[in-house]
């Protein structure tokens, strides 16, 4: 079965990593281990019913982190894919890969000392929480819904602002080597990007839809709901917090695109659908707001007024990509579009060869509409003969005069068609006129005109992005992974994590010698005591070993009993941490 990651294009490719897993460490599996048994202890009765078939289904397992190839064939058997990325991706690629039935998963682990909850993307809340509800397929076809409506809305400048700053706190607060002032400087830069908003985007009101669902959502009734969101599923203890009283439970409507939610505080509210369906009726409600759907002025101003990259599609299916910087219209009536650069030039979402952006790196404009004279018909359905009445003809001068106002004349250089129809007409020494006003100068070069009469639809981003680019996100300067190297204590720990990992694989065989077995327990019981008193989830796990080698709970031996003390909650040194132990000796069987 070939992999996703081998499919895709070079510019979806380019965010991909390859999933090295040698990189985990000991402790690493360790703390995903954890983290998979507080799940399988809570989730079954908490979470929907499809979750533990679908954690089954798609190629997860309880004891150690899981290959994303793994998941990827599992994926495929319902119709997905998936592919290892880095940390925080461009929000339009993240969209792309749910669009195409892929889901993009972090391969960073957070660190056994975030092991509750890490603001950054990684395995446990990519894989663990959004893979195992995929299996249902109305959640798994809202997913694809909801991304393919993503990619069109349209977004802002400010929203930018708020992905570089929301990317940048979330490496920082999981990178070991970040200081209390680098952390608090990454988060008063989230608080600045978040005051400066003036106004809510589509594209903000998208992402809403996306938290209050397929990251916190609940299903079922007010009164007994179950979590199906991947941001609870990865987090047992917020998911505790979500089933209690203090979190107000509301049915599931269009209106939680008006409640916006902060990453860093808990939810004071989540939304429960009555069942998967139910999220589909709810998008479709916001699907019919957005301006690629609606389009014509009100469409334009949202384009505009978001100050970001977005894509003008006339009725001809001719797209004009890049900053709306202004546009004319009179009533419904649309005259004139103007973007500044980098602007593309496309047909049917298609690149129009020698219409990107090294031509039109600076920018673009153009009048649209029906000639004067001629309102009852398209100048794009014209014939050729029609054409040559009006000058339209290759190598001829011709002065184009607008029912608008607006006049081109120029030289006509090219005629582009489409499917039968004049999209794009292309002219040199090219003045535009209006009212005495000058558009454009003969001295800037060639001038090329698209051609349609009004704006059915206006999207953001790019129409082609292959062949647009990346003009927008800069290159990550960070990443949640460390910098600096593991220390020896570090490395003699890990050491006994799989020394651990060790004994625990051999008990399981078949004529293991279980007295030998303890003996070597008691062995490194002793020397994470001695070396390593800090590392709990270490002597968690030796302890819950110990138990089973010795098959008994009323028989442990003095060494046990010691260590079963240091590990009462009470006598932790934070409250994260007894909560954390509290829970670990919960579960054990």
């Amino acid at each position: 079965m070939q992999r996703t990651l081998d499919r895709l294009p070079p510019y979806l490719r380019a965010y991909c990593t390859e999933h090295d897993t040698s990189k985990y460490t000991a402790r690493d599996h360790a703390a995903w281990r954890y983290i998979m048994r507080r799940a399988m202890a809570f989730f079954p009765e908490h979470a929907v019913s499809t979750y533990v078939p679908g954690f089954k289904k798609t190629g997860l397992q309880v004891d150690r982190i899981p290959h994303v190839d793994e998941i990827d064939q599992a994926l495929q058997e319902i119709g997905w894919g998936a592919v290892p990325v880095v940390g925080f991706i461009a929000p339009w690629a993240f969209i792309e890969f749910q669009a195409n039935r892929i889901l993009p998963i972090a391969t960073d682990m957070r660190s056994a000392e975030h092991i509750a909850y890490t603001p950054a993307p990684d395995i446990v809340h990519e894989a663990a929480g959004h893979a195992p509800i995929l299996p249902d397929k109305d959640y798994s076809d809202y997913l694809a819904y909801y991304a393919s409506l993503g990619s069109k809305a349209i977004y802002s400048r400010q929203d930018l602002m708020l992905y570089e700053a929301v990317r940048y706190l979330s490496d920082i607060k999981e990178k070991p080597e970040s200081t209390q002032a680098v952390i608090e400087g990454a988060e008063q830069r989230l608080q600045q990007a978040l005051k400066a908003f003036t106004y809510t985007s589509e594209q903000a009101l998208v992402a809403r839809m996306s938290w209050w669902t397929a990251e916190y959502g609940l299903a079922g009734s007010l009164e007994n709901p179950k979590i199906y969101g991947a941001g609870l599923l990865s987090s047992v203890g917020e998911s505790k917090h979500a089933m209690t009283a203090k979190v107000k439970k509301i049915r599931l409507s269009i209106d939680c695109i008006k409640y916006s939610y902060n990453i860093t505080e808990p939810q004071p509210q989540l939304f429960v659908a009555d069942n998967m369906q139910h999220l589909h009726d709810v998008l479709h409600e916001l699907d019919a707001m957005l301006a690629y759907r609606i389009g014509g002025i009100e469409a334009l101003k949202r384009g505009r007024e978001g100050e970001a990259v977005c894509t003008v599609v006339l009725n001809t299916r001719i797209g004009v990509t890049g900053r709306l910087a202004e546009f004319e219209h009179a009533g419904d009536r649309v005259d004139f579009v103007k973007f500044s650069g980098p602007v593309q030039i496309s047909y049917r979402d298609r690149e129009i060869a020698g219409q990107g952006t090294s031509r039109h790196a600076h920018g673009f404009s153009s009048p649209i509409g029906r000639l004067a004279g001629h309102t009852d018909r398209s100048l794009a359905g014209m014939s050729d003969s029609e054409c040559r009445d009006l000058g339209l003809v290759v190598n001829q001068n011709t002065t184009l005069r607008f029912a608008s106002g607006f006049e081109v004349s120029g030289r006509v250089l090219r005629l582009h068609r489409e499917e039968g129809q004049l999209v794009l007409v292309t002219f040199t020494d090219c003045s535009v006129r209006k009212n005495g006003q000058l558009y454009f100068d003969p001295a800037w070069g060639e001038f090329d005109m698209v051609v349609g009469d009004s704006v059915p639809s206006v999207y953001g981003g790019p129409a082609d992005r292959e062949k647009y680019g990346e003009q927008e996100i800069t290159p990550a300067s960070t990443t949640p992974a460390r910098d600096t190297p593991y220390s020896s204590a570090e490395l003699e720990s890990f050491a006994c994590y799989q020394k651990l990992r060790n004994l625990r694989d051999a008990m399981h065989q078949s004529g293991a010698d279980r007295k030998r077995g303890l003996e070597e327990l008691e062995s490194l019981a002793l020397t994470v005591q001695e070396h390593h008193p800090k590392e709990w989830l270490l002597q968690l796990e030796v302890y819950e070993l110990a138990r089973e080698y010795l098959d008994a709970r009323g028989q442990e031996t003095s060494w046990v009993r010691d260590l079963r003390q240091r590990l009462e909650p009470s006598r932790q040194p934070t409250d994260d941490t007894r909560e954390l132990v509290a829970e670990g000796l919960r579960i054990l069987p």
